[in-house]
């Protein structure tokens, strides 16, 4: 059972209150923030709550399993209940056992009748999970950082002699390994391949050395479009639709580079052991209908892994401004684009995890015996 505060449970043990069962119930969902929540909030969070009477609190995440595997292996329940995850990384936490098992029983069909099975996109249903939406882990640039030449490849983004600055990098081994790969014109079909050698791996990482000095990182989707607008960073890697928010609603100057853009899927999946799997697969139900979707891919620039949610999409909700343009999946994205190969993200989770720290830790070390050479100056001897 839920934790219960002490107030509810004394009144629930010596009476004259409500029963646990007569208290209004609330789901728990993790996800991910900023302009992205906001558009959930309004898209389906409120409308869920509107017709069921159901409260939905949120908690932040940024994305991997550590997080779950730490709430679940504290004593009790969980207080988690739905988790808005990437689909490697949520076939990665339902290997693990740290998911629900996923019935596409309680999807729902399209408001014209055809099966979840045919409407929404190939590979959608998961063993734990269901795809809702599809979005690019992209590289954008400040355009008051270049004035004359501008930034157009991937192989620019490790260019920092034509195009100078920090390179703002998610600190996650996480599309870093491809885009180091891509700026060698390795070809798209043969990164993961190439990835899977040791020969590959060490490429990646020799690239990641030559701007190792003008990395900063960030681990919240919103850090980077702040990194870009204040200026601390030149070019950043990020979300597609944060970087649609500030760049066409809020007027920054920022441009997103599609080339090489990391398309990925993100997912709902309940956590293992929640007490409210009931509610858990009504939101879902509910959250992945058309209408909800539709309605989504309005607010932002993510594109609906179903089909009768596809042809919901048209102009912005508040500026009017066309969004099929801006989706990742339109063919002039998709004809550069890099299908991230779950399956791959899933298999090598501890082994990209542990090359990554022993870079960082080999930079630092010699970054401290830098450090210690200039502290005690030339030598005379």
């Amino acid at each position: 059972m839920r934790r219960l505060s002490v107030l509810a449970l004394l009144m629930v043990l010596f009476g004259g209150g409500p029963s646990a069962a007569d208290e209004p119930r609330t789901l728990t969902v993790l996800t991910w923030g900023g302009a992205y929540e906001q558009s959930q909030r309004a898209a389906m969070f409120a409308p869920f709550t509107q017709a069921t009477g159901i409260e939905i609190e949120t908690v932040r995440y940024n994305g991997g399993i550590e997080a779950l595997r730490d709430h679940l292996a504290q004593p009790g329940a969980p207080e988690w209940d739905v988790v808005d995850m990437i689909r490697a990384d949520a076939r990665a936490a339902c290997a693990q056992g740290l998911l629900e098992p996923f019935d596409p029983d309680i999807l729902a069909d399209s408001p014209d009748g055809v099966a979840p099975e045919e409407d929404f996109i190939d590979g959608a249903l998961g063993d734990c999970a269901i795809v809702q939406l599809v979005f690019a882990t992209v590289i954008a640039y400040n355009d008051d950082a270049f004035p004359g030449e501008k930034p157009r490849t991937v192989a620019d983004f490790f260019d920092t002699e034509r195009f100078p600055g920090k390179r703002a990098l998610r600190k996650a081994p996480v599309g870093m390994l491809e885009w180091a790969l891509r700026s060698y014109g390795v070809p798209r079909s043969q990164l993961y391949d190439l990835l899977s050698t040791e020969r590959g791996m060490r490429l990646a990482f020799r690239r990641l050395d030559s701007i190792r000095d003008d990395i900063i990182w960030w681990r919240g989707g919103a850090e980077p479009v702040e990194q870009l607008t204040s200026g601390h960073a030149a070019m950043a890697t990020g979300f597609n639709g944060r970087f649609f928010h500030a760049q066409v609603i809020e007027g920054e100057p920022i441009s997103i580079i599609w080339d090489g853009a990391l398309l990925e899927y993100n997912s709902w999946a309940i956590l293992k052991g929640t007490a409210d799997k009931d509610i858990a697969e009504k939101f879902i139900r509910f959250a992945t209908g058309a209408e909800r979707l539709g309605d989504m891919a309005n607010r932002i620039s993510y594109g609906p892994a179903r089909k009768s949610a596809q042809r919901r999409v048209g102009l912005h909700v508040t500026t009017g401004v066309p969004m099929r343009a801006h989706m990742p999946t339109t063919d002039r994205h998709m004809a550069t684009a890099i299908r991230k190969d779950d399956r791959w993200y899933s298999q090598t989770e501890a082994l990209r995890q542990r090359r990554f720290e022993a870079w960082l830790a080999l930079g630092e070390k010699q970054s401290a015996k830098a450090d210690q050479a200039k502290s005690e100056g030339p030598r005379n001897d």
